[in-house]
């Protein structure tokens, strides 16, 4: 945890160490942790640099702990100036860059990356970059994949960012998918599906887009399109896209859609958005964990509740009624 402060895991022990005991030979410290001598005294050199430790003065040999509220503010403090010092730099290289590169150069409009880790560590920087909205076309490869997990990490470190995720229909299919999906509906982002996806797509503040190269068996590629009539035509495509989904609807972190009564409840709109989304009664009651008896009975509630003979009519009253709204 004081990582960010420049501290190791060691030192971090040694520290939290001598704090709990107060003063310490580097003997019985090494002894406690469990480390050599030879690492244990390291550490403590190391603290004493920092002040978080000092050499007795009263008896030779012991080491005491600097009090963490005053030494750890102090070092927190400087870390947050050095954070500052580092974010104007980074806003005046940025000016720099855009006087120097008002007109940039074609090939500098796109860029190719390369390597599985490459791909997502820049996927990362392009959602992590985003201040307003984050959109995304998911297929289920390694971008797609990237684009449902570590949500909630994303949601923490930009908040008041909205998100935008349309799903290929057989995404649902896949483990947990379904689950993290309700929770991205819990953080108020957006979802829908389709039955195909013309390409996976992430677009972060309409500014900067990226799209996979190679397919699922080669070695990951992806292309990175910064501002350009590129970029604008991949936008204007996630758009017809996303016009054309059908929204999913899903409880999240155990919160149902209030309905007034009589009328479905969240189980009966959360089988109720599977089916719409082209997935079988068998499928959606496994996604629920449901029994296939429980979802047949609840979808012929649901026939009767709006007076209809068929799903197809089922699917309109539906619309109609605002359970599935646009």
């Amino acid at each position: 945890m004081l990582g960010a402060i420049g501290l190791d895991e060691t030192q971090e022990s040694v520290y939290r160490a001598l704090v709990a005991v107060g003063a310490a030979e580097v003997s019985d410290l090494a002894h406690r942790l469990t480390l050599p001598e030879s690492e244990t005294e390291r550490a403590l050199r190391r603290l004493e640099r920092q002040g978080l430790a000092a050499r007795s003065s009263a008896r030779t040999g012991r080491w005491v702990a600097a009090p963490p509220g005053v030494a750890l503010s102090a070092l927190l403090t400087r870390q947050r100036h050095e954070l500052d010092r580092a974010e104007l730099a980074a806003a005046l290289l940025a000016t720099e860059y855009r006087a120097d590169a008002a007109e940039p150069a074609v090939h500098d409009l796109v860029e190719v990356v390369t390597g599985a880790s490459a791909v997502a560590h820049r996927f990362h920087q392009v959602r992590l970059g985003a201040t307003h909205e984050v959109c995304a076309l998911v297929a289920g490869g390694p971008i797609a994949a990237a684009g449902l997990d570590g949500g909630s990490e994303d949601a923490a470190s930009n908040p008041g960012v909205r998100h935008r995720l349309v799903a290929e229909r057989q995404v649902l299919a896949l483990p947990d998918t379904v689950a993290e999906l309700s929770a991205a509906l819990g953080r108020d982002e957006q979802v829908r599906t389709v039955e195909r996806v013309p390409s996976e797509l992430v677009v972060a503040d309409r500014a900067l887009a990226m799209v996979p190269l190679t397919g699922r068996d080669a070695e990951p590629a992806a292309l990175v399109v910064h501002a350009s009539g590129l970029l604008a035509s991949l936008m204007g495509l996630f758009d017809a896209v996303w016009r054309d989904a059908v929204p999913l609807r899903l409880g999240a972190g155990g919160r149902g859609v209030v309905e007034s009564v009589p009328g479905p409840d969240a189980t009966d709109l959360e089988i109720l958005s599977l089916l719409l989304a082209g997935m079988t009664d068998a499928s959606a009651a496994k996604q629920l964990d449901l029994g296939l008896r429980t979802v047949q009975r609840r979808v012929k509630g649901l026939m009767e509740l709006t007076g209809v003979t068929t799903r197809l009519q089922l699917g309109w009253h539906a619309y109609e009624r605002g359970w599935v709204a646009r």
